[in-house]
């Protein structure tokens, strides 16, 4: 029942299901990959994404390289080699959420005979549908926004064409299962998904742009916002946001990074966004993993999570952070290897 309903969600042909998000994004790269193959990645993918690119698959003799998020269907097209199988996108990219675009991309791809996977975790199968723009797989991690209540971990990999059958036969082989009350916690979160996201949503909008106007704040990341510079493609592409934002500290408040995130109280500290509750990250120490570009430099990142809380409680909670913070007297800090992670 579970994987006929995210096959409608995605208009797949067929889904298999995974224990995590993570395991779906590895098992579904080891099903579409061989050894002597290359991969072309996106820089702003998932952290994690990253560590099994670098670490067993290129043990297992599979390359990867990396490209700008900003890099048009030309430019990745001009790196593709002989050896290159597979192009991994993720649209809003991890952490600073960048649109690409992914038709076009999608397109260059296929006419080049190499395959692609998107990691649609953002938008959850609502808010785009890679599948219809000619993606060969749209991988999600259900443990976010389908389960929704921070209770169980699964993933997915929804596909069409010869992908699928690639797919099956190494679900097989490698012994992935997911349990029939796990499978249950995703049919009950499948059945109001449509109405949380419209409220992550809301919430989110409202505070980023609360977040403009403050003192405190240098930039805004949310492609909803009218002046963000992924505007253009993620009206065009996308039917909404979820609950992500982010935000740039002016480098003034560059030590006080820890002291703003302990001093919240509706926003609690925590990586795996898409459930009830709101949550904040210090994003800058994994910035510093991408090859192709610095990512933000002149200010702290953080990432919220815009949960189901009431907005007007997140937005006071936020207030009464921004206002314990000092200014640095001293010249700007530019080092920001001393923020640790949360």
């Amino acid at each position: 029942m579970l994987r006929d309903m995210l096959a409608k969600l995605e208009n797949a042909d067929d889904v298999t299901l995974y224990p995590s998000g993570l395991a779906a994004i590895t098992g579904a790269i080891l099903a579409l990959t061989s050894a002597g193959d290359e991969v072309l990645a996106v820089d702003t993918i998932y952290g994690p994404t990253r560590r099994f690119f670098e670490g067993m698959l290129r043990r297992f003799g599979v390359t990867t390289r990396y490209f700008a998020p900003e890099a048009t269907a030309d430019d990745i097209a001009g790196l593709l080699t002989e050896k290159t199988r597979l192009i991994f996108l993720e649209s809003p990219g991890s952490l600073t959420f960048e649109i690409q675009d992914v038709p076009a991309i999608a397109a260059m791809a296929r006419k080049a005979g190499v395959l692609t996977i998107i990691d649609n975790s953002y938008a959850a199968g609502v808010l785009f549908k890679p599948l219809d723009h000619g993606v060969d797989v749209s991988v999600q991690a259900l443990t976010k926004y389908v389960c929704g209540h921070s209770d169980a971990f699964m993933g997915m990999a929804a596909a069409k064409g010869p992908s699928v059958t690639l797919l099956k036969a190494a679900y097989r082989e490698v012994g992935w299962m997911v349990s029939p009350d796990d499978a249950y916690t995703a049919i009950r979160g499948l059945r109001t998904l449509c109405t949380r996201m419209a409220q992550h949503a809301a919430s989110a909008q409202t505070v980023a742009t609360w977040m403009q106007v403050q003192p405190q704040v240098r930039t805004v990341l949310c492609p909803a916002l009218p002046d963000d510079p992924n505007h253009r493609i993620w009206a065009r592409d996308f039917s909404g946001i979820n609950g992500l934002v982010g935000f740039e500290f002016h480098p003034e408040y560059a030590d006080q990074v820890e002291a703003f995130l302990n001093s919240l109280k509706v926003f609690g500290l925590g990586y795996s966004w898409g459930g009830f509750e709101s949550l904040a990250i210090n994003a800058n120490p994994q910035l510093k993993q991408r090859v192709c570009r610095d990512g933000i430099e002149t200010g702290p990142l953080i990432r919220l999570h815009t949960g189901l809380e009431n907005v007007d409680d997140l937005i006071s909670d936020l207030a009464q952070a921004f206002d314990g913070l000092v200014v640095n007297a001293e010249s700007p800090r530019t080092d920001l290897q001393h923020a640790n992670a949360v």
